[in-house]
């Protein structure tokens, strides 16, 4: 995880061996409801995993391929809504493979990361998810999030926002995380830093 301070910047530079087709792909229809189920208690348990603190397990939900990607926001008029999302190679709070990650969650472990030490309790809720079948195979799953960090004795922030994931049956959970867009509900974050995972 990182102390980095936030502004329109993108926090690390890692590109993703995966290929852009994986998420651009359109969805199909809705997954039935015992998939519907099965997606929703991989994002509880994922949950549980992140507010546990117990990271090294929750890359183990995630692909080898994998793209983590939150753009940042920009304000713009009503007519140009196209262009508030940053496209990808622009800006971004998260632009990471899972290689990138576990080097965030190594350097968190080290005591390095001052902005965590002592760390940060959270609280993920994870609501409204809707799973899609692709005709490559694999899933399109969105949720909305809602995440209350608390820190020291007077540090909180909550963090509002929605998921896009390609979800690949595979792994110890039954499913991993191929691709994940997070997109947050606000254009400039007002958090000392971005410490959290998503």
């Amino acid at each position: 995880m990182s102390d980095t301070h936030l502004n329109p910047q993108t926090l690390n530079g890692a590109t993703s061996s995966a290929p852009a087709a994986v998420a651009d792909l359109p969805p199909g229809e809705l997954a039935d409801p015992q998939t519907h189920f099965e997606v929703g208690q991989f994002y509880f348990l994922e949950a549980e995993l992140l507010d546990d603190g117990r990271f090294a397990d929750w890359l183990e939900m995630l692909a080898e391929d994998l793209q983590y990607w939150a753009p940042i926001r920009s304000n713009r008029l009503r007519r140009q809504q196209a262009l508030s999302i940053a496209a990808r190679g622009e800006s971004a709070f998260y632009d990471e493979t899972k290689e990138s990650l576990a080097w965030r969650i190594r350097r968190y472990d080290s005591g390095m990361a001052w902005a965590e030490d002592p760390p940060s309790r959270t609280r993920h809720l994870v609501s409204n998810v809707t799973v899609r079948e692709r005709s490559d195979g694999l899933l399109s799953a969105r949720s909305a999030f809602l995440v209350y960090r608390n820190r020291l004795h007077t540090e909180v922030d909550v963090y509002a926002g929605g998921r896009t994931d390609v979800l690949r049956r595979s792994g110890i959970h039954g499913y991993e995380v191929v691709h994940r867009t997070i997109l947050l509900e606000q254009n400039v974050l007002l958090m000392k830093n971005i410490s959290t995972f998503f």
